[in-house]
């Protein structure tokens, strides 16, 4: 699966890995809806009591420091609108665009690979209830 792949890559620091996975990904329907409910997950079992905004920075700063040595066109706002689409709270202005399917593959696995080295946790239990989620909000609109 293309986004246990690019999740992998991500946690691995694999460019030449990530790169094909993340165009897998890209192209795959719903991945950035089950993703950003992997990230929701992820967030809701590293912070049980909520976020506040110093916690969405220090996620935001961690992933991106984290992220830069091996992939330094790693975009901060990219990354943030994912947080806060995750959190149900991103509301896009006239002038801010919604990151494209291409910018939301390459960026969100670096989320999740950073969100899953807090848990220490793996991938695939989170995976498995983010596309139930995703299933059944379809069923039901």
């Amino acid at each position: 699966m293309a986004a246990t792949d690019a999740v992998a890559a991500a946690r691995n620091r694999d460019a030449g890995a990530y790169e094909p996975a993340v165009d897998r990904l890209a192209g795959a329907d719903r991945s950035g809806l089950v993703l950003g409910g992997v990230v929701r997950l992820l967030l809701e079992e590293t912070h049980p009591d909520g976020l506040d905004g110093d916690d969405v920075r220090q996620v935001l700063e961690r992933c991106v420091r984290g992220a830069a040595p091996w992939r330094p066109e790693v975009d901060p706002h990219v990354l943030l609108v994912l947080l806060a689409s995750a959190l149900g709270v991103y509301d896009p202005g006239a002038d801010d665009a919604p990151p494209d399917p291409a910018e939301v593959a390459r960026h969100a696995p670096l989320l999740v690979a950073d969100l899953l080295a807090a848990t220490g946790r793996p991938l695939e239990g989170y995976l498995t209830t983010a596309f139930a989620e995703v299933a059944r909000t379809e069923l039901h609109d």
